[in-house]
This record gives structure tokens, C-alpha cells and sequence, in this order.
């Protein structure tokens, strides 16, 4: 057994049971907030993105300037590149105009790439080795292609395959229940397994938010988004203050 003298203290906190509710939190509220900027607001999708780009980019220079793991610190930067993530995905397929397919057919060649790019440069894209700003940097590129993605493929799967957001929830929920048996009963990479979970819990935060947000005539809820955000933020804050938040290890 390796001493903590033996480890090197990751940037990114342990992956839990804890990690995955609060992702799945999180990427929720970057759809209702990001709805809420540029639908509620009136601000439109560039707008909104440009907003939300101005907020991650100083939330991730503080993150990768830490000088180790702070979970308050984190998760403002996950649901920063969510709410990017929304906003830019809705500009691409709404006001480009090249529809969800091929939304979702260019961000996942992103997030290919990204991931590519990483590895041929250090080697591994496992988040257990995202201990230095080189990789760290390579760490949020490729979160938020993979959040980008997973908004273009929740509206994909919600409105163009007429499930609507209830059934593009469930199929979601399966397909991450189906990546968690993997883990526990197969030999599969666990980091392939990481990012396929990550990827999906996006779309199923998604179509979770639209489904609490959207007007009832088109199968949501009619929430109002600002105080579905309020509600999703309390949430968020209480868990990371009440869940395990501890910094992953790797060996030196």
C-alpha cells in the first residue's frame, strides 16, 4: 500500500456517488439558467453565451491557479461550462441553423479530438492525473465539448425523435445505468467508463430541465426557470457542503 508521500493530490475530486448527484445537479441548472439568460431575458443565444463565456473563463484561470482542490471552487466551474454549454449548443442549432443531429455530429468530433489531443500529449486523458495546469487545461476543453455535446444531444433525443423530455430523460438514466454496470461487473476502462458517464449525464440534465421549464403544451412543466435555478443552486450548495468533497490521489 502506497503512503500519502507516494501520492500526488489531484485537482478534481474523487469520483463518488456524491460526484455524480452533483453533476447531474449541476448540469441541470446550466439548462434552466442558461434558458433563463436567453429566453427569459430576452438576451438571445450569443448574448447569453458571451456572458457565460466572460464567467468561466475567470472561474477556470482561479481553478487552474489553485493550488489544490477546493469543491466550492470546482463546481462553479462545472456549472460555468454547463450553462456555456447550453447557450453555445442552442446558438449552433438554432441560429446557425444546423439542427441537433448535426450539432451533436460536430461536438462529439470536438470532444474526439479533444480527447486525442490530450492523450498524444500526456499520455492519458484519466481526470486521476489532472494534477498539473498543462493537463488541466486539457481536463476543461474536453468538459466542455463534452457539456456542449450533451445539451445539442438532449434536445436531439427530446424534440426530434418525439420521445419529449420524459422519455429522453429515461433513456438517458438507462443508458448511464447500463455505463454503472459495466463498472461494477465488467473489466472495462474505467476511464472510458468516466467519460461516458460524464457525456451522459449531461443530455439527462438536459431534458431533466426542460422538462421542469419548458411550456406544458409542449410537454413540460411551465416552471418558472428563475426560481427552478434558486432552488437547483440551494441544492447544489447544500450537498457540497454536506457530501465527501476530497481531492483524488494517483501515484507520483
Amino acid at each position: 500500500m502506497q503512503s500519502t508521500s507516494d501520492q500526488v493530490l489531484s485537482k478534481v475530486p474523487e469520483v463518488t456517488l456524491g460526484f455524480w448527484l452533483i453533476k447531474i445537479a449541476a448540469t441541470t441548472l446550466g439548462e434552466t439558467g442558461g434558458d433563463a439568460v436567453t429566453m427569459s431575458m430576452n438576451l438571445g443565444y450569443l448574448v447569453g453565451t458571451a456572458i457565460f463565456s466572460v464567467i468561466l473563463i475567470v472561474a477556470v484561470v482561479a481553478q487552474i491557479r489553485a493550488r489544490q482542490f477546493h469543491p466550492a471552487l470546482y463546481w462553479t466551474v462545472i456549472v460555468a461550462t454547463t450553462t456555456v454549454g447550453t447557450t453555445l449548443a442552442d446558438f449552433v442549432d438554432r441560429s446557425i441553423g444546423i439542427g441537433y443531429l448535426g450539432g451533436s455530429s460536430l461536438l462529439f468530433a470536438l470532444l474526439l479530438t479533444s480527447l486525442g489531443v490530450w492523450y498524444a500529449s500526456t499520455g492519458s486523458v484519466a481526470v486521476e492525473d489532472v494534477t498539473t495546469p498543462k493537463v488541466e487545461a486539457f481536463y476543461w476543453a474536453t468538459i466542455l465539448f463534452s457539456q456542449t455535446l450533451g445539451t445539442a444531444l438532449g434536445d436531439w433525443m427530446a424534440d426530434d425523435t418525439g420521445l419529449g423530455y420524459g422519455g429522453g430523460a429515461l433513456v438517458f438514466g438507462v443508458a448511464l445505468a447500463l455505463v454503472a454496470l459495466a463498472y461494477y461487473r465488467t473489466g472495462l476502462s474505467r476511464t472510458l467508463l468516466f467519460w461516458a458517464a460524464f457525456v451522459l449525464t449531461r443530455p439527462l440534465g438536459a431534458t431533466v430541465g426542460d422538462f421542469l421549464d419548458k411550456p406544458l403544451a409542449n410537454g413540460g412543466l411551465a416552471l418558472n426557470r428563475y426560481t427552478a435555478s434558486a432552488v437547483l443552486i440551494v441544492l447544489i450548495v447544500a450537498a457540497i457542503a454536506l457530501l465527501p468533497q476530497r481531492a483524488g490521489r494517483h501515484p507520483a
